[in-house]
Formats: structure tokens, C-alpha cells, sequence
């Protein structure tokens, strides 16, 4: 909560932030969902976010890596709520026991483990303060870690 000096900031800031050039994928992204869907891993993107984030994804190149997108506003519920984590397994039609979440926060993406699915943290940091934060994911899918 920042209190802004014109009321109409507060819409411009929003606006800014839905754009793609206001994101920055982690510099290892690409290379781990790319080795991810070579290995035939399918991916999902579970987000609490209040928007459509594909065009985010097509922006910087990573939409086609990604096999199903399951966004909070589009669903009615927000993570932790276990119905948002069941759909984006449904959609990869995987069994929660045989899926790994990948999430930043312990709270809301803790909650795919009240549904049997295995979760990795990752730190929430800047882009630049971690280059290569997902290739842990890597080993942990059983691909092994990258080049």
C-alpha cells in the first residue's frame, strides 16, 4: 500500500504492470521449460493474478511451452484453495501424486500439497539476483540438471 500523489496513478500503475515489457522471466526459463517439454513433461501455469497473463507468455517467447493456464479470476477461487491446483492437474491430466509445483510462496502455493502434488520453493528474488533459480526443477522431475 503506497499512497500516490494523483488518484489516477493508482489505474496507470495497474495498467503498466499488465503489459509484457513489465516482466522479465528468469533468465534460466526457457532452457528449463524447453528441457521440461522435451522430456514430455507437460507444464501449468497457476497464477492468483487478476488478468490474462498468456499474452505475457507470447511476449517473451515461452507461451508454447506451456500446456495449460490456470488463472485465479478465470476459476473463482485463489491458491491455496486445493480446486484451483486440482484443475491445472486435470488440464495436464496428471494425478496431484505425480506432480511437482513450483511456486514462491509458501502460503498460497503450499496448498498443492493438501492434494498429494509434491512442491518445490523457489526464492522470490529479483531476476538478476537468480540467473539459473529453476534448474533445480530439473532434478527434481527426474531430467537431470541442464548443460
Amino acid at each position: 500500500q503506497v499512497p500516490l500523489p494523483d488518484p489516477a496513478l493508482y489505474d496507470a500503475l495497474y495498467e503498466r504492470h499488465m503489459t509484457p515489457d513489465a516482466w522479465r522471466p528468469y533468465g534460466d526459463a526457457a532452457e528449463v521449460l524447453g528441457a521440461l517439454r522435451r522430456g514430455g513433461l507437460g507444464v501449468a501455469v497457476v497464477s492468483n493474478i487478476g488478468w490474462d497473463l498468456r499474452p505475457v507468455f507470447r511476449a517473451h517467447g515461452l507461451d508454447s511451452l506451456v500446456d495449460a493456464y490456470v488463472l485465479s479470476y478465470e476459476h473463482g477461487v485463489q491458491k491455496p484453495d486445493a480446486r484451483l491446483f486440482r484443475a491445472a492437474c486435470e488440464e495436464l491430466g496428471q494425478d496431484p501424486h505425480d506432480v511437482l509445483m513450483v511456486g514462491d510462496d509458501r502460503a498460497a502455493d503450499g496448498g498443492a500439497a493438501d492434494i498429494g502434488c509434491s512442491v518445490h520453493f523457489v526464492d522470490h528474488l529479483p531476476v538478476e539476483e537468480r540467473p539459473a533459480g529453476l534448474r533445480p526443477v530439473l532434478t527434481l522431475a527426474g531430467r537431470g540438471p541442464l548443460p
